[in-house]
């Protein structure tokens, strides 16, 4: 595994981590497709939450979040209307959202974590 997937993986499980002690419930990770995979999918308050999570060694290449673009969002939702056909009973009534985590650090558990909701 490269060096780059091992430091994302990280990411990942400290972002899973995170959402579960801020009282979300888990439903999904790295769910794919053949349009591509999504992160996390995660329930909280009656809303369907799909993740990026962005994980960097530092802000020298700019912030995480900057990789969460307006063409990566309309990526993002075609991919959330994919897993709810995959999953209607899971999605049923809840209201869907698009979050990002953005990680920065060499340790992504010591790292700064930051968490935007609703990037719609």
């Amino acid at each position: 595994m490269a060096a780059k997937d091992i430091l994302g993986r990280a990411g990942e499980d400290r972002a899973v981590r995170y959402l579960i002690e801020s009282g979300y419930e888990i439903l999904d990770r790295n769910w794919r497709c053949a349009q591509g995979e999504l992160d996390i999918i995660a329930a909280v308050d009656g809303a369907l939450c799909v993740v990026e999570v962005k994980t960097r060694r530092s802000a020298a290449f700019g912030h995480p979040f900057e990789a969460v673009d307006v063409r990566k969002r309309r990526r993002l939702w075609q991919l959330a209307h994919a897993w709810i056909e995959a999953h209607p009973e899971r999605a049923y009534g809840r209201r869907v959202r698009l979050d990002a985590i953005g990680i920065i650090g060499a340790d992504p558990d010591a790292g700064t974590l930051e968490h935007l909701q609703d990037l719609s």
